[in-house]
Protein backbone atom coordinates (compact mmCIF):
# COMPACT_ATOMS: atom_id res chain seq x y z
CA UNK A 1 0.00 0.00 0.00
CA UNK A 2 1.15 3.36 -0.54
CA UNK A 3 2.35 5.37 2.37
CA UNK A 4 1.10 8.53 2.76
CA UNK A 5 2.00 11.94 4.52
CA UNK A 6 -0.78 14.41 5.93
CA UNK A 7 -0.32 18.04 4.49
CA UNK A 8 2.94 19.71 6.18
CA UNK A 9 1.68 23.13 5.42
CA UNK A 10 -1.03 25.12 3.42
CA UNK A 11 -3.11 22.21 2.56
CA UNK A 12 -7.52 23.83 3.02
CA UNK A 13 -6.06 27.14 3.67
CA UNK A 14 -7.86 29.02 1.61
CA UNK A 15 -5.26 31.98 -0.34
CA UNK A 16 -5.04 34.70 1.49
CA UNK A 17 -6.81 37.84 -0.23
CA UNK A 18 -5.72 41.08 1.20
CA UNK A 19 -6.89 42.37 -2.48
CA UNK A 20 -9.96 41.95 -4.96
CA UNK A 21 -10.71 39.13 -7.10
CA UNK A 22 -12.87 38.09 -9.40
CA UNK A 23 -14.08 34.13 -9.66
CA UNK A 24 -15.73 33.18 -12.86
CA UNK A 25 -17.47 29.83 -13.66
CA UNK A 26 -19.36 28.67 -16.72
CA UNK A 27 -21.40 25.93 -16.22
CA UNK A 28 -24.08 24.18 -18.30
CA UNK A 29 -26.66 25.75 -17.66
CA UNK A 30 -25.60 28.97 -15.51
CA UNK A 31 -22.31 31.42 -15.79
CA UNK A 32 -21.75 32.40 -11.69
CA UNK A 33 -19.33 35.19 -11.14
CA UNK A 34 -18.43 36.43 -7.60
CA UNK A 35 -16.28 39.80 -6.34
CA UNK A 36 -14.24 39.32 -3.35
CA UNK A 37 -12.52 41.60 -0.86
CA UNK A 38 -10.89 40.51 1.53
CA UNK A 39 -12.21 36.97 1.92
CA UNK A 40 -15.64 38.43 1.65
CA UNK A 41 -18.15 37.74 -1.16
CA UNK A 42 -19.41 41.38 -2.15
CA UNK A 43 -21.11 40.99 -5.45
CA UNK A 44 -22.62 38.03 -7.58
CA UNK A 45 -23.91 37.43 -10.86
CA UNK A 46 -25.48 34.79 -12.04
CA UNK A 47 -26.47 34.56 -16.08
CA UNK A 48 -27.56 32.16 -18.36
CA UNK A 49 -24.60 30.44 -20.26
CA UNK A 50 -24.10 31.43 -24.04
CA UNK A 51 -23.60 28.92 -26.68
CA UNK A 52 -19.95 30.50 -27.58
CA UNK A 53 -19.16 30.79 -23.62
CA UNK A 54 -17.42 33.67 -23.84
CA UNK A 55 -20.27 36.16 -24.39
CA UNK A 56 -21.88 34.96 -20.85
CA UNK A 57 -18.11 35.57 -19.67
CA UNK A 58 -17.82 39.17 -20.63
CA UNK A 59 -21.52 39.86 -19.92
CA UNK A 60 -20.97 38.52 -15.95
CA UNK A 61 -18.13 40.95 -15.84
CA UNK A 62 -20.05 43.66 -17.05
CA UNK A 63 -22.89 43.35 -14.54
CA UNK A 64 -20.71 42.46 -11.50
CA UNK A 65 -18.29 45.22 -12.34
CA UNK A 66 -20.83 48.12 -13.02
CA UNK A 67 -24.30 48.77 -11.18
CA UNK A 68 -26.23 47.04 -14.22
CA UNK A 69 -27.42 44.66 -12.04
CA UNK A 70 -27.61 44.13 -8.13
CA UNK A 71 -27.35 40.99 -6.17
CA UNK A 72 -28.00 37.97 -8.65
CA UNK A 73 -28.62 39.09 -12.35
CA UNK A 74 -31.08 35.83 -13.31
CA UNK A 75 -33.25 34.20 -10.31
CA UNK A 76 -31.92 31.74 -8.62
CA UNK A 77 -33.41 28.44 -6.77
CA UNK A 78 -32.01 28.88 -3.57
CA UNK A 79 -34.51 27.55 -0.77
CA UNK A 80 -32.39 28.16 2.48
CA UNK A 81 -29.09 29.86 1.35
CA UNK A 82 -28.71 33.30 -0.61
CA UNK A 83 -25.88 35.70 -1.66
CA UNK A 84 -25.81 38.59 0.43
CA UNK A 85 -23.52 41.63 0.34
CA UNK A 86 -23.30 44.95 -0.46
CA UNK A 87 -25.29 46.29 -3.82
CA UNK A 88 -22.83 47.15 -6.71
CA UNK A 89 -21.90 50.96 -6.90
CA UNK A 90 -18.86 51.28 -9.84
CA UNK A 91 -15.68 50.50 -10.30
CA UNK A 92 -14.52 53.08 -8.74
CA UNK A 93 -16.53 51.77 -5.45
CA UNK A 94 -13.97 48.91 -4.62
CA UNK A 95 -11.89 48.82 -1.89
CA UNK A 96 -9.08 47.36 -4.08
CA UNK A 97 -8.11 47.18 -8.18
CA UNK A 98 -9.00 43.70 -9.13
CA UNK A 99 -5.78 42.12 -8.72
CA UNK A 100 -6.60 38.15 -10.37
CA UNK A 101 -9.57 36.87 -12.41
CA UNK A 102 -9.91 33.10 -11.63
CA UNK A 103 -11.89 31.49 -15.13
CA UNK A 104 -13.57 28.14 -14.76
CA UNK A 105 -14.67 26.25 -17.78
CA UNK A 106 -16.68 23.56 -18.98
CA UNK A 107 -15.21 24.65 -23.07
CA UNK A 108 -12.53 22.10 -23.35
CA UNK A 109 -14.34 18.82 -21.34
CA UNK A 110 -17.65 19.77 -23.71
CA UNK A 111 -14.95 19.83 -26.79
CA UNK A 112 -14.44 16.38 -26.12
CA UNK A 113 -18.16 15.11 -25.56
CA UNK A 114 -19.68 16.94 -27.80
CA UNK A 115 -17.00 16.21 -30.93
CA UNK A 116 -16.45 19.87 -31.68
CA UNK A 117 -13.52 22.12 -31.86
CA UNK A 118 -11.03 19.31 -32.19
CA UNK A 119 -7.37 19.07 -33.85
CA UNK A 120 -6.25 16.47 -35.84
CA UNK A 121 -3.39 15.00 -33.93
CA UNK A 122 0.00 13.37 -35.49
CA UNK A 123 1.30 10.81 -32.80
CA UNK A 124 4.23 9.32 -32.36
CA UNK A 125 4.51 6.15 -30.02
CA UNK A 126 8.34 5.16 -29.24
CA UNK A 127 8.37 1.62 -27.66
CA UNK A 128 9.39 -0.86 -30.54
CA UNK A 129 9.96 -3.57 -30.95
CA UNK A 130 7.34 -3.79 -27.68
CA UNK A 131 4.05 -2.18 -27.92
CA UNK A 132 3.37 -2.71 -31.17
CA UNK A 133 -0.14 -5.01 -31.01
CA UNK A 134 -2.03 -1.95 -29.71
CA UNK A 135 -1.70 1.09 -31.79
CA UNK A 136 -2.62 4.58 -30.72
CA UNK A 137 -5.73 5.26 -30.89
CA UNK A 138 -6.83 1.79 -30.67
CA UNK A 139 -9.59 2.39 -27.71
CA UNK A 140 -11.36 5.44 -28.57
CA UNK A 141 -14.81 5.74 -29.90
CA UNK A 142 -15.10 5.53 -33.68
CA UNK A 143 -16.55 8.98 -33.98
CA UNK A 144 -13.76 10.55 -31.87
CA UNK A 145 -11.74 8.95 -33.34
CA UNK A 146 -12.39 9.90 -36.98
CA UNK A 147 -11.89 13.49 -35.86
CA UNK A 148 -9.18 13.46 -33.69
CA UNK A 149 -6.50 10.76 -35.45
CA UNK A 150 -4.19 11.58 -38.00
CA UNK A 151 -1.27 9.96 -39.25
CA UNK A 152 0.44 7.23 -36.65
CA UNK A 153 4.18 6.90 -36.24
CA UNK A 154 5.74 3.80 -34.42
CA UNK A 155 9.61 4.09 -33.63
CA UNK A 156 12.08 2.04 -31.72
CA UNK A 157 13.14 3.60 -28.21
CA UNK A 158 11.37 3.83 -25.00
CA UNK A 159 12.57 2.17 -21.48
CA UNK A 160 12.02 -1.27 -19.76
CA UNK A 161 10.62 -1.05 -16.65
CA UNK A 162 13.73 -0.80 -14.56
CA UNK A 163 14.76 1.91 -16.60
CA UNK A 164 17.07 0.67 -18.73
CA UNK A 165 16.36 1.99 -22.77
CA UNK A 166 15.08 -1.06 -24.47
CA UNK A 167 16.79 -0.02 -27.14
CA UNK A 168 18.34 3.29 -28.65
CA UNK A 169 15.99 5.98 -30.11
CA UNK A 170 15.22 5.77 -33.86
CA UNK A 171 16.32 9.64 -34.33
CA UNK A 172 16.53 9.53 -38.02
CA UNK A 173 12.77 8.02 -38.10
CA UNK A 174 11.98 10.94 -35.55
CA UNK A 175 13.59 13.23 -38.20
CA UNK A 176 11.46 11.64 -40.62
CA UNK A 177 8.08 11.78 -39.39
CA UNK A 178 8.61 15.20 -38.36
CA UNK A 179 9.23 15.89 -41.88
CA UNK A 180 6.54 14.20 -42.92
CA UNK A 181 4.44 15.87 -40.35
CA UNK A 182 5.05 19.13 -41.85
CA UNK A 183 4.12 18.33 -45.50
CA UNK A 184 0.82 16.56 -44.30
CA UNK A 185 0.15 20.25 -42.50
CA UNK A 186 -0.46 18.79 -39.25
CA UNK A 187 -0.04 21.12 -36.58
CA UNK A 188 -0.29 19.38 -33.10
CA UNK A 189 1.64 15.97 -32.27
CA UNK A 190 1.34 14.01 -29.29
CA UNK A 191 4.16 12.03 -28.22
CA UNK A 192 4.14 9.06 -25.86
CA UNK A 193 7.15 6.82 -24.96
CA UNK A 194 7.15 3.47 -22.67
CA UNK A 195 8.02 3.99 -18.98
CA UNK A 196 8.78 7.77 -19.94
CA UNK A 197 7.56 8.90 -16.28
CA UNK A 198 10.69 6.65 -14.96
CA UNK A 199 12.71 8.16 -17.84
CA UNK A 200 11.40 11.23 -19.99
CA UNK A 201 14.96 11.47 -22.28
CA UNK A 202 13.32 9.64 -25.44
CA UNK A 203 10.22 12.18 -25.64
CA UNK A 204 12.68 14.95 -25.01
CA UNK A 205 14.48 14.13 -27.62
CA UNK A 206 11.67 13.76 -30.03
CA UNK A 207 10.40 17.09 -29.05
CA UNK A 208 13.82 18.94 -30.07
CA UNK A 209 13.63 16.87 -33.42
CA UNK A 210 10.20 18.22 -34.54
CA UNK A 211 10.79 22.22 -33.20
CA UNK A 212 13.99 21.62 -35.41
CA UNK A 213 11.90 20.25 -38.32
CA UNK A 214 8.41 21.67 -37.42
CA UNK A 215 8.08 25.33 -36.44
CA UNK A 216 5.53 26.27 -34.53
CA UNK A 217 3.99 22.88 -34.30
CA UNK A 218 2.16 22.12 -30.77
CA UNK A 219 3.89 19.69 -28.71
CA UNK A 220 2.20 17.62 -25.95
CA UNK A 221 4.66 15.16 -24.06
CA UNK A 222 2.89 12.25 -22.05
CA UNK A 223 5.75 12.40 -19.23
CA UNK A 224 4.26 15.92 -18.85
CA UNK A 225 0.45 14.93 -18.08
CA UNK A 226 0.07 11.07 -17.07
CA UNK A 227 1.11 8.70 -15.09
CA UNK A 228 2.49 5.25 -15.56
CA UNK A 229 -0.03 2.98 -17.73
CA UNK A 230 1.20 3.72 -21.61
CA UNK A 231 -2.66 3.37 -23.51
CA UNK A 232 -4.05 5.68 -20.60
CA UNK A 233 -1.06 8.33 -20.65
CA UNK A 234 -1.25 8.36 -24.49
CA UNK A 235 -4.72 9.24 -24.60
CA UNK A 236 -4.70 11.55 -21.81
CA UNK A 237 -1.08 12.73 -24.00
CA UNK A 238 -3.75 13.16 -27.61
CA UNK A 239 -6.84 14.65 -26.06
CA UNK A 240 -4.28 17.40 -24.91
CA UNK A 241 -3.41 17.86 -28.68
CA UNK A 242 -6.48 17.71 -29.50
CA UNK A 243 -7.35 20.74 -28.05
CA UNK A 244 -4.23 23.12 -27.62
CA UNK A 245 -5.35 25.29 -30.34
CA UNK A 246 -9.16 25.62 -28.76
CA UNK A 247 -7.68 26.30 -25.72
CA UNK A 248 -5.26 29.30 -26.92
CA UNK A 249 -8.88 30.86 -28.83
CA UNK A 250 -10.59 30.23 -25.52
CA UNK A 251 -7.97 32.18 -23.25
CA UNK A 252 -7.69 34.51 -25.91
CA UNK A 253 -11.33 35.27 -26.03
CA UNK A 254 -11.42 35.36 -22.26
CA UNK A 255 -8.82 37.88 -22.28
CA UNK A 256 -10.43 39.77 -25.00
CA UNK A 257 -13.95 39.81 -22.60
CA UNK A 258 -11.47 40.55 -19.24
CA UNK A 259 -10.54 43.81 -21.78
CA UNK A 260 -14.52 44.55 -22.61
CA UNK A 261 -15.43 44.71 -18.55
CA UNK A 262 -12.97 47.06 -18.11
CA UNK A 263 -10.80 44.77 -15.73
CA UNK A 264 -7.00 45.09 -15.88
CA UNK A 265 -5.70 42.41 -14.08
CA UNK A 266 -3.65 38.79 -14.64
CA UNK A 267 -5.98 35.90 -15.85
CA UNK A 268 -6.39 32.35 -14.42
CA UNK A 269 -7.98 29.17 -15.61
CA UNK A 270 -9.24 26.98 -12.66
CA UNK A 271 -7.86 23.18 -12.87
CA UNK A 272 -8.95 19.86 -12.12
CA UNK A 273 -7.67 19.51 -8.42
CA UNK A 274 -9.04 22.81 -7.39
CA UNK A 275 -5.96 25.21 -8.08
CA UNK A 276 -5.38 27.66 -10.68
CA UNK A 277 -2.45 28.50 -13.29
CA UNK A 278 -2.00 31.80 -15.04
CA UNK A 279 -4.03 31.46 -18.67
CA UNK A 280 -0.88 31.36 -20.89
CA UNK A 281 0.47 27.85 -19.02
CA UNK A 282 -3.30 26.46 -19.06
CA UNK A 283 -2.78 26.69 -22.34
CA UNK A 284 -0.44 24.23 -23.27
CA UNK A 285 -2.55 21.30 -20.97
CA UNK A 286 -6.31 22.35 -21.15
CA UNK A 287 -6.99 18.67 -20.08
CA UNK A 288 -5.90 20.07 -16.68
CA UNK A 289 -8.99 21.64 -16.61
CA UNK A 290 -11.75 19.43 -17.65
CA UNK A 291 -13.28 18.53 -14.33
CA UNK A 292 -12.61 22.42 -12.91
CA UNK A 293 -16.31 23.22 -12.54
CA UNK A 294 -17.26 20.41 -10.19
CA UNK A 295 -13.58 21.17 -7.87
CA UNK A 296 -14.46 25.11 -7.62
CA UNK A 297 -17.95 24.21 -6.19
CA UNK A 298 -15.94 21.52 -3.92
CA UNK A 299 -12.78 24.49 -3.40
CA UNK A 300 -15.81 27.16 -2.49
CA UNK A 301 -17.87 24.70 -0.50
CA UNK A 302 -15.08 24.81 1.86
CA UNK A 303 -14.30 27.88 1.90
CA UNK A 304 -17.85 28.65 2.99
CA UNK A 305 -18.59 26.23 5.41
CA UNK A 306 -15.20 25.98 7.41
CA UNK A 307 -15.28 22.45 6.54
CA UNK A 308 -11.60 20.18 5.34
CA UNK A 309 -13.59 17.28 5.35
CA UNK A 310 -16.63 16.12 4.24
CA UNK A 311 -18.68 14.94 1.27
CA UNK A 312 -20.01 17.92 -1.53
CA UNK A 313 -23.15 17.53 -3.70
CA UNK A 314 -23.27 19.93 -5.81
CA UNK A 315 -26.23 20.43 -8.33
CA UNK A 316 -26.56 22.33 -10.81
CA UNK A 317 -29.09 23.22 -13.97
CA UNK A 318 -27.66 20.20 -15.52
CA UNK A 319 -26.02 17.75 -13.36
CA UNK A 320 -25.22 16.64 -9.72
CA UNK A 321 -21.69 16.15 -9.17
CA UNK A 322 -21.10 14.20 -5.80
CA UNK A 323 -17.19 14.22 -4.63
CA UNK A 324 -15.53 14.03 -1.42
CA UNK A 325 -12.98 16.99 0.19
CA UNK A 326 -9.98 15.58 2.43
CA UNK A 327 -8.02 18.41 4.05
CA UNK A 328 -9.96 20.77 1.77
CA UNK A 329 -9.15 19.97 -1.36
CA UNK A 330 -10.94 17.31 -3.90
CA UNK A 331 -10.05 13.67 -3.13
CA UNK A 332 -8.02 12.67 -6.59
CA UNK A 333 -8.74 9.64 -8.80
CA UNK A 334 -6.51 6.86 -8.55
CA UNK A 335 -8.34 4.96 -11.53
CA UNK A 336 -9.15 5.05 -14.97
CA UNK A 337 -10.86 8.07 -15.21
CA UNK A 338 -12.89 8.20 -18.67
CA UNK A 339 -13.79 11.71 -20.38
CA UNK A 340 -15.65 11.73 -23.73
CA UNK A 341 -15.37 7.52 -23.90
CA UNK A 342 -11.74 7.87 -23.84
CA UNK A 343 -9.80 5.75 -20.93
CA UNK A 344 -7.11 8.08 -19.30
CA UNK A 345 -5.57 8.16 -15.88
CA UNK A 346 -3.67 11.48 -14.88
CA UNK A 347 -4.70 14.42 -12.61
CA UNK A 348 -8.32 14.21 -12.29
CA UNK A 349 -11.04 14.23 -9.04
CA UNK A 350 -12.40 11.76 -8.02
CA UNK A 351 -15.92 12.40 -9.02
CA UNK A 352 -19.51 10.94 -9.52
CA UNK A 353 -21.99 12.62 -12.19
CA UNK A 354 -25.73 12.62 -12.21
CA UNK A 355 -27.85 13.59 -14.59
CA UNK A 356 -30.36 15.72 -12.30
CA UNK A 357 -30.48 19.13 -12.07
CA UNK A 358 -32.76 21.93 -11.93
CA UNK A 359 -33.63 21.93 -15.31
CA UNK A 360 -33.87 18.32 -15.97
CA UNK A 361 -36.91 17.01 -17.44
CA UNK A 362 -39.81 15.35 -15.64
CA UNK A 363 -41.99 12.63 -17.37
CA UNK A 364 -44.85 10.90 -15.89
CA UNK A 365 -45.91 7.24 -17.37
CA UNK A 366 -43.51 5.71 -17.10
CA UNK A 367 -42.14 8.28 -14.63
CA UNK A 368 -38.29 9.41 -14.95
CA UNK A 369 -35.84 12.75 -14.19
CA UNK A 370 -33.72 13.46 -16.53
CA UNK A 371 -30.71 13.06 -17.93
CA UNK A 372 -31.91 15.08 -20.61
CA UNK A 373 -32.16 18.86 -18.92
CA UNK A 374 -33.23 22.55 -20.81
CA UNK A 375 -30.25 23.57 -19.92
CA UNK A 376 -29.36 27.35 -20.03
CA UNK A 377 -32.77 27.60 -21.37
CA UNK A 378 -34.39 26.92 -18.76
CA UNK A 379 -35.89 30.70 -18.04
CA UNK A 380 -37.18 29.96 -21.30
CA UNK A 381 -38.69 26.56 -21.06
CA UNK A 382 -39.77 25.44 -17.31
CA UNK A 383 -43.22 25.65 -16.81
CA UNK A 384 -42.91 28.36 -13.94
CA UNK A 385 -41.46 30.52 -16.15
CA UNK A 386 -44.17 29.80 -19.03
CA UNK A 387 -42.22 27.40 -20.98
CA UNK A 388 -43.75 23.83 -22.26
CA UNK A 389 -41.25 21.60 -19.99
CA UNK A 390 -41.83 20.04 -16.70
CA UNK A 391 -38.48 20.72 -15.23
CA UNK A 392 -37.22 19.59 -11.34
CA UNK A 393 -37.38 23.35 -10.76
CA UNK A 394 -40.95 22.94 -11.54
CA UNK A 395 -41.84 20.07 -8.97
CA UNK A 396 -39.89 22.26 -6.45
CA UNK A 397 -41.70 25.05 -6.44
CA UNK A 398 -44.97 22.57 -6.67
CA UNK A 399 -44.00 21.20 -3.74
CA UNK A 400 -42.92 24.37 -1.60
CA UNK A 401 -39.07 24.36 -1.90
CA UNK A 402 -38.81 27.50 -3.13
CA UNK A 403 -40.70 30.45 -4.52
CA UNK A 404 -39.49 30.95 -8.07
CA UNK A 405 -41.38 32.34 -11.01
CA UNK A 406 -45.15 31.43 -11.24
CA UNK A 407 -45.86 29.19 -8.92
CA UNK A 408 -49.99 29.12 -10.69
CA UNK A 409 -48.61 27.29 -13.63
CA UNK A 410 -48.00 24.29 -11.51
CA UNK A 411 -50.28 24.48 -9.08
CA UNK A 412 -52.59 21.76 -11.11
CA UNK A 413 -49.69 18.97 -10.89
CA UNK A 414 -51.07 15.99 -9.78
CA UNK A 415 -49.85 15.69 -6.10
CA UNK A 416 -48.64 11.49 -7.37
CA UNK A 417 -46.78 12.68 -9.63
CA UNK A 418 -45.09 15.68 -7.20
CA UNK A 419 -44.58 12.80 -4.82
CA UNK A 420 -43.07 10.02 -6.62
CA UNK A 421 -40.52 12.67 -8.91
CA UNK A 422 -39.65 13.96 -5.49
CA UNK A 423 -38.86 10.70 -4.47
CA UNK A 424 -36.77 9.59 -7.60
CA UNK A 425 -34.57 12.28 -7.08
CA UNK A 426 -33.90 11.27 -3.17
CA UNK A 427 -32.81 7.80 -4.53
CA UNK A 428 -30.70 9.69 -7.17
CA UNK A 429 -28.91 11.33 -4.31
CA UNK A 430 -28.87 8.55 -1.95
CA UNK A 431 -27.27 6.22 -4.25
CA UNK A 432 -24.87 8.82 -5.36
CA UNK A 433 -23.72 9.33 -1.70
CA UNK A 434 -23.95 5.70 -1.09
CA UNK A 435 -21.23 5.12 -3.69
CA UNK A 436 -18.78 8.13 -2.80
CA UNK A 437 -18.34 7.51 0.80
CA UNK A 438 -15.26 5.31 2.23
CA UNK A 439 -16.43 5.18 5.21
CA UNK A 440 -19.16 3.78 6.90
CA UNK A 441 -19.31 6.27 9.07
CA UNK A 442 -21.68 8.99 9.10
CA UNK A 443 -20.31 12.18 6.94
CA UNK A 444 -21.35 15.96 6.96
CA UNK A 445 -22.75 16.91 3.48
CA UNK A 446 -22.00 20.38 2.29
CA UNK A 447 -25.22 20.94 -0.39
CA UNK A 448 -24.13 23.75 -2.61
CA UNK A 449 -25.12 24.59 -6.65
CA UNK A 450 -28.20 26.92 -8.21
CA UNK A 451 -30.29 23.01 -7.43
CA UNK A 452 -29.70 22.39 -3.95
CA UNK A 453 -33.10 22.87 -2.96
CA UNK A 454 -33.38 19.42 -4.27
CA UNK A 455 -30.96 18.17 -1.67
CA UNK A 456 -33.33 16.74 1.33
CA UNK A 457 -32.34 17.44 4.91
CA UNK A 458 -31.77 14.09 6.23
CA UNK A 459 -29.76 11.10 3.85
CA UNK A 460 -28.76 8.31 5.36
CA UNK A 461 -24.78 8.29 5.98
CA UNK A 462 -25.04 11.35 6.35
CA UNK A 463 -24.80 13.06 9.68
CA UNK A 464 -26.13 16.33 9.02
CA UNK A 465 -26.70 18.73 5.92
CA UNK A 466 -25.26 22.09 5.37
CA UNK A 467 -26.44 24.79 3.63
CA UNK A 468 -24.38 27.99 3.71
CA UNK A 469 -24.23 31.28 2.36
CA UNK A 470 -23.53 32.20 -1.49
CA UNK A 471 -23.92 28.35 -1.89
CA UNK A 472 -25.36 29.00 -5.44
CA UNK A 473 -22.15 30.66 -6.40
CA UNK A 474 -19.75 28.05 -4.66
CA UNK A 475 -18.31 27.49 -8.33
CA UNK A 476 -17.75 30.94 -8.45
CA UNK A 477 -15.98 32.04 -5.22
CA UNK A 478 -14.10 28.53 -5.34
CA UNK A 479 -12.81 30.06 -8.28
CA UNK A 480 -12.05 33.14 -6.78
CA UNK A 481 -10.06 31.67 -3.93
CA UNK A 482 -7.81 29.31 -5.50
CA UNK A 483 -4.62 29.01 -5.34
CA UNK A 484 -1.54 27.94 -7.26
CA UNK A 485 -0.09 24.47 -7.32
CA UNK A 486 2.55 21.68 -8.70
CA UNK A 487 2.28 18.07 -8.33
CA UNK A 488 5.30 15.46 -9.30
CA UNK A 489 4.26 11.95 -9.72
CA UNK A 490 7.42 10.40 -10.58
CA UNK A 491 9.57 7.28 -10.25
CA UNK A 492 13.21 7.75 -8.46
CA UNK A 493 16.10 5.26 -8.64
CA UNK A 494 18.88 5.32 -6.07
CA UNK A 495 18.09 7.41 -3.77
CA UNK A 496 16.86 6.98 -0.01
CA UNK A 497 12.69 7.90 0.90
CA UNK A 498 13.59 11.21 2.31
CA UNK A 499 16.05 12.02 -0.67
CA UNK A 500 13.67 11.31 -3.02
CA UNK A 501 10.25 12.89 -1.56
CA UNK A 502 13.01 15.88 -0.80
CA UNK A 503 13.65 16.39 -4.69
CA UNK A 504 9.75 15.09 -5.96
CA UNK A 505 9.04 18.24 -3.66
CA UNK A 506 11.61 20.51 -4.88
CA UNK A 507 10.68 19.63 -8.56
CA UNK A 508 6.69 20.73 -7.69
CA UNK A 509 7.42 23.47 -6.27
CA UNK A 510 9.47 24.58 -9.87
CA UNK A 511 6.25 23.56 -11.44
CA UNK A 512 3.85 25.52 -9.03
CA UNK A 513 6.31 28.84 -9.92
CA UNK A 514 6.21 28.56 -13.36
CA UNK A 515 2.20 28.41 -13.09
CA UNK A 516 2.50 31.44 -10.74
CA UNK A 517 2.62 31.27 -7.50
CA UNK A 518 4.26 33.02 -4.96
CA UNK A 519 7.75 30.97 -4.30
CA UNK A 520 7.55 32.40 -0.51
CA UNK A 521 4.37 30.93 0.50
CA UNK A 522 4.61 27.00 -1.08
CA UNK A 523 3.33 24.32 1.32
CA UNK A 524 3.09 20.79 0.95
CA UNK A 525 -0.77 19.55 0.38
CA UNK A 526 -0.03 15.93 -0.29
CA UNK A 527 2.56 13.60 -0.47
CA UNK A 528 2.44 9.87 -1.24
CA UNK A 529 5.14 6.97 -1.65
CA UNK A 530 5.06 3.69 -2.76
CA UNK A 531 8.19 1.24 -2.79
CA UNK A 532 8.30 -0.43 -6.29
CA UNK A 533 9.38 -4.19 -5.45
CA UNK A 534 9.82 -5.06 -8.97
CA UNK A 535 12.21 -2.59 -9.95
CA UNK A 536 15.83 -2.77 -8.83
CA UNK A 537 18.16 0.32 -7.67
CA UNK A 538 15.89 1.12 -4.60
CA UNK A 539 13.25 2.27 -6.61
CA UNK A 540 10.17 4.52 -5.45
CA UNK A 541 7.55 5.91 -6.60
CA UNK A 542 6.92 9.51 -5.40
CA UNK A 543 4.12 11.42 -5.57
CA UNK A 544 4.21 15.44 -4.32
CA UNK A 545 1.73 18.40 -4.51
CA UNK A 546 2.26 21.74 -2.79
CA UNK A 547 0.03 24.81 -2.86
CA UNK A 548 0.70 28.31 -2.76
CA UNK A 549 -0.69 32.09 -3.30
CA UNK A 550 -0.58 33.69 -6.76
CA UNK A 551 2.78 35.77 -6.90
CA UNK A 552 1.81 39.34 -6.80
CA UNK A 553 2.73 41.65 -9.81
Amino acid sequence: MPRRRPPTSGGGRAAPAPATRIGVDVGGTNTDAVLLENRRVVRAVKTPTTPDVTTGVARALRMLMTSESAGLAAPVAEARGSVEGRPPTSRAGLAAPVTAVMIGTTHFTNAVVQRRDLTPVAAIRIGLPASASLEPFVDWPDDLGAIVRGEVFMLEGGHEYDGRPLVPLDTAGVRAAARRIRAAGYTSVGVAAVFSPLNPSCEEQAAEILRDECPGVAITLSHQLGRLGLLERENATLLNAALVHLAGKTTRAFADALRASGVVAPLYLTQNDGTVTLAEAAERFPVYSFASGPTNSMRGAAFLSGRRDALVVDVGGTTTDVGSLRHGFPREANSVVEVGGVRTLFRMPDLLSLGLGGGSLVRDEPLSVGPQSVGYRLLERARVFGGPDLTATDVAVAAGLLDLGDRSRVAGLPASLVTEALARMRAMLEDGVDRMKTDARDEPLIAVGGGCFLVPERLPGVSEVLHVPHQAVANAVGAAIAQVSGEVDQVFQGLGREEAIARARRLAEEQAARAGADPATLGVVEVEDLPIAYLPGNSLRVRVRVVGDIARA
